[in-house]
């Protein structure tokens, strides 16, 4: 059964919550994915860094170690032109490098162009549902019997245009409903066999380069930045704390 589950936001620091932890972040040169990784590192956990964007992806491993945190490792994949076999190598290597992983956050995401569904581009339906949606399936088919092993977590991000219509908002909604039915079938598959647990999280509004891009006449000054955010988020990665499996949880302020 679906349960809607408020997340406060907060600025509590993390401590060693996560000490540890082996935790796979996609996404992870985005803006709530940077900050969500920072954040976790803080918290001792032991991060594979993935995103398509090389470039800010060693920018970000250079900020978390200068600040004390180990060195996280880095794997550059673009979810759009990665096919099964990529996926599979990737689990592999996870395997090889760190016995396998304790959650998964799966936060990448491409906006797509908003547009009314008439004047939707077929091309950019297509391109926009595959990444966001089949690279999710790929990637966490992949990476399940590593979860399994450890009893692992998932937690997807999703957006309220996910959970209900929004205009003009397109393949990027119809992608994280999507999201949304995933999370619903990880749960429903769960069992004492095959203990992993799966959430779905709407951060909020927050002050990133997907949101410009799909507010763009929106002052970039009128959304917050993804730091409380991404401390609500921290929680549902600790497994001393109890989750909800199949939860749609929102950030509230």
């Amino acid at each position: 059964m679906t349960a809607f589950v408020p997340l406060q936001k907060s600025a509590n620091p993390p401590g060693n919550r996560l000490k540890g932890q082996r935790l796979l972040v996609t996404g992870a040169a985005g803006g709530l994915g940077q900050t969500l990784c920072e954040q976790a590192a803080e918290a001792g956990a032991e991060l594979v860094l993935l995103d398509r964007k090389l470039e800010a992806l060693e920018a970000l491993h250079d900020r978390i170690e200068a600040a004390g945190h180990g060195q996280p490792a880095l794997y550059p994949l673009d979810l759009l032109g990665a096919g099964p076999d990529d996926h599979v190598e990737l689990a592999q290597r996870l395997e090889e490098a760190m016995g396998g992983i304790d959650g998964l956050v799966h936060a990448a995401a491409d906006v797509g162009e908003p547009a009314p569904l008439e004047l939707y581009d077929p091309e950019t339906w297509l391109r926009t549902l595959h990444g966001n949606l089949n690279g999710a399936f790929l990637m966490i088919r992949a990476c399940l019997p590593l979860l399994r092993r450890s009893a692992g977590r998932i937690v997807v991000i999703s957006d309220h245009c996910g959970r209900a219509g929004t205009s003009a908002m397109g393949a990027y909604s119809v992608s994280k409903w999507g999201l949304e039915g995933l999370v619903q079938l990880i749960a429903a598959e769960s069992s004492a066999a095959n203990p992993v647990a799966a959430c779905s999280v709407d951060p909020g509004v927050m002050r990133t380069a997907l949101r410009r891009t799909a507010y763009a006449g929106e002052m970039a000054d009128e959304a917050p930045p993804p730091d409380a955010a991404a401390a609500a988020i921290l929680p549902l990665l600790d497994p001393a704390e109890p989750i909800i499996n199949g939860g749609q949880y929102s950030v509230t302020p």
